[in-house]
């Protein structure tokens, strides 16, 4: 494998959220078509938190689809966030990167370079990685 880092294939253009943001914008970015992963909670350009999906359905408890739902007007990404979450250097090889990915624990890892989130990236873009490095 050559010695490209975690830069050559993060997604750059990340779609972030504020701690205090309400959850209807967290809903709204879920409801968006092909989106997935998690969302990094970012503040002042540094990475803060993580939202996943499981944080979102847990914290809204049932609240359906609603857009007026208090819960989706009332609560903050703060109060569902998972705090200092795991993240990657962008100067992280690939290797490192897939044997975190790997485990499973994670789908997506934010990419941080100098205490500010530069980019993302996600089992999927890792596989396309590795099938494009065997063409």
């Amino acid at each position: 494998m050559k010695t490209d880092t975690i830069r050559a294939l993060m997604t750059k253009e990340v779609v972030s959220v504020s701690p205090d943001q309400k959850l209807l914008d967290v809903k709204h970015i879920y409801e968006k078509e092909h989106f997935h992963h998690h969302i990094p909670v970012t503040e002042d350009g540094k990475l803060v938190g993580m939202v996943s999906l499981v944080d979102f359905m847990y914290g809204i408890n049932g609240a359906g689809l609603d857009d007026t739902d208090e819960v989706y007007t009332q609560k903050r990404v703060r109060d569902i966030m998972t705090p200092n979450p795991e993240w990657i250097a962008a100067d992280a090889s690939i290797e490192t990167t897939g044997e975190l990915l790997s485990r499973g624990r994670y789908r997506a890892l934010p990419v941080v370079e100098n205490e500010h989130m530069v980019g993302i990236v996600t089992t999927a873009d890792l596989i396309r990685y590795l099938l494009k490095q065997q063409n």
